[in-house]
């Protein structure tokens, strides 16, 4: 039975039930689906290699996902590892697993590939809430961020998928779809036109849930909705990454502190149940002590209680790890200082 090793967002746990259900007929096999999203990530990644080939001495390790992608020189250099796929190889792994290869290395330019895996997965294993790809890829360039060359361009699933595979996953028993991608907010035609599709087309979803959202796509149309639609979940989780407007700038983020305090009361206003929850991001670079304190009180302007809290990771290769460091030292103690703040409010 193939082993599936999950590392980092909600879209490697989808894609990686994908590669269970494509491989389940498969033995002696382990997939590291990876992450690229900080340096730390990808050094965990190494790590879980490491121990799997020290555990699985005969199995066949094959490393994909997003640090496969960003770096596939560095996977295929150690010894542990047998195959090295990149994020569009992996939607074709049967064909790379059955062939002779003379390469350990198969990573293509992900900015070619300009579709979704149309694979539609049965359930989730272990799992009582079901994530449902919608979009892929990435058209910002925040300046923290290396996302969008693991991932590629931006490219939607087209809605009668999306509606097929609630569908399926709805008569497996799933009670919680949630929609998820690397920008869900970018999805073609738009966000708000899929959501009413999915309610209007498969009204018994008991909730449907979002991962990530960019508080500056979040437009009225989709305010709407949640009004309209109580099966919406009342959980909204905003990718903020700091409450300082210079900060937000200087990440090549499209809100504002106020409009995410703007949001909140917009969303509160019609469903006071409303919970939410927020990406934060500190000892971005030249972020000073005030400016962090503005981040600090956007937590309570704003009501958020559920926080994600990560302290800054340079990654080569991005601006902002060419822009003025802040020590490593104090943005773990930022990090630590706000993960305070959220636990604080939780109560």
């Amino acid at each position: 039975m193939v082993e599936v090793i999950t590392l980092g967002c909600r879209i490697n746990s989808y894609e990686s039930e994908v590669l269970k259900e494509k491989l389940k007929a498969v033995d002696n096999l382990v997939i590291i689906n990876t992450c690229a999203v900080t340096g730390e990530a990808e050094r965990q990644c190494r790590q879980t290699i490491r121990k799997l080939r020290r555990d699985k001495p005969s199995a066949r390790i094959v490393v994909t996902g997003c640090a496969a992608q960003i770096a596939p020189r560095k996977f295929a250099a150690m010894p542990e590892v047998d195959l090295v796929l990149g994020n569009k190889e992996k939607t074709e792994i049967e064909k790379y697993l059955s062939a002779p290869l003379s390469e350990k290395t198969i990573v293509g330019d992900i900015f070619d590939y300009d579709s979704c895996d149309p694979y539609l997965i049965t359930g989730f294993e272990g799992r009582h809430r079901a994530f449902v790809q919608v979009q892929q890829g990435c058209d910002h360039r925040c300046t923290y961020c290396i996302v969008p060359y693991a991932r590629g361009s931006a490219r939607s699933v087209p809605e009668e998928n999306v509606v097929i595979q609630i569908r399926k996953l709805l008569q497996q028993g799933f009670k919680e779809i949630c929609l998820t991608g690397v920008d869900i907010c970018s999805y073609r035609p738009s966000l708000s036109a899929l959501v009413q599709h999915i309610l209007e087309q498969v009204p018994q979803i008991p909730s449907l849930q979002f991962g990530s959202l960019d508080p500056a796509a979040i437009d009225n149309d989709f305010i709407a909705l949640i009004q309209k639609f109580p099966n919406i979940a009342p959980y909204f989780h905003f990718s903020v990454q700091s409450g300082d407007n210079l900060i937000l700038k200087r990440m090549k983020r499209r809100h504002t502190r106020e409009d995410v305090i703007n949001l909140c009361r917009q969303i509160r206003n019609i469903r006071p149940e409303a919970v939410f929850g927020a990406d934060f991001i500190c000892g971005f670079p030249t972020e000073t002590d005030e400016q962090f304190q503005n981040t600090v009180r956007l937590v309570s302007e704003a009501g958020f209680s559920k926080l994600h809290v990560f302290p800054y990771s340079e990654r080569p290769g991005t601006p902002a790890a060419l822009m003025p460091p802040v020590p490593v030292e104090i943005r773990k103690k930022r990090a630590k200082i706000l993960r305070q703040q959220g636990e604080v409010f939780n109560e």
